[in-house]
């Protein structure tokens, strides 16, 4: 059985950080994803769904994530009910992240930098690019975002 989600989308409101009373960090926000086609008006969609992480993640991510920052997240999809206050049983359906990946820097809508974390059982670390430095002894094969100029004669086939 195989039970995997990957979704990239922007955060629809800062993340809201919990402890649960034995001290373990959970950490929800929402994911606006949007969906591949245009309704009848010829409008974009979008799905909101709900994200939960936990542990050192759930804090790199109350941390670093904001309103409106575009995130991809990988994860399960679970889904857990209860009886509320009414007495009718209700579903709710998220996703347990276990890997979060940043994919604009938090001053702007892109940059070179790239922060990410990702944790097994919720272990977090963060990490960024390295800056893109020209010398001559560079690998020329490293991408620093430019497109490779080859000509014809220099292919093979």
């Amino acid at each position: 059985m195989l039970n995997r989600v990957i979704l990239i989308g922007r955060l629809t409101k800062d993340p809201e950080l919990r402890y649960t009373p034995a001290g373990v960090a959970v950490t929800t926000f929402t994911l606006a994803v949007d969906r591949p086609f245009a309704n009848q008006q010829k409008e974009r969609e979008a799905d909101f769904i709900p994200i939960v992480t936990w542990r050192q993640l759930a804090e790199t991510c109350a941390n670093y994530l904001r309103k409106g920052r575009l995130a991809a997240v990988e994860g399960r999809m679970q889904v857990r009910n209860y009886d509320n206050n009414e007495g009718r049983r209700v579903y709710v359906t998220e996703v347990i992240a276990d890997n979060v990946r940043f994919l604009e820097s938090p001053n702007s809508g892109g940059g070179n930098r790239e922060e990410g974390t990702s944790g097994s059982q919720g272990q977090g670390y963060t990490q960024q690019r390295p800056a893109v430095t020209r010398d001559n002894n560079q690998d020329p094969f490293q991408d620093d975002g430019k497109p490779i100029d080859i000509s014809d004669d220099d292919l093979p086939f």
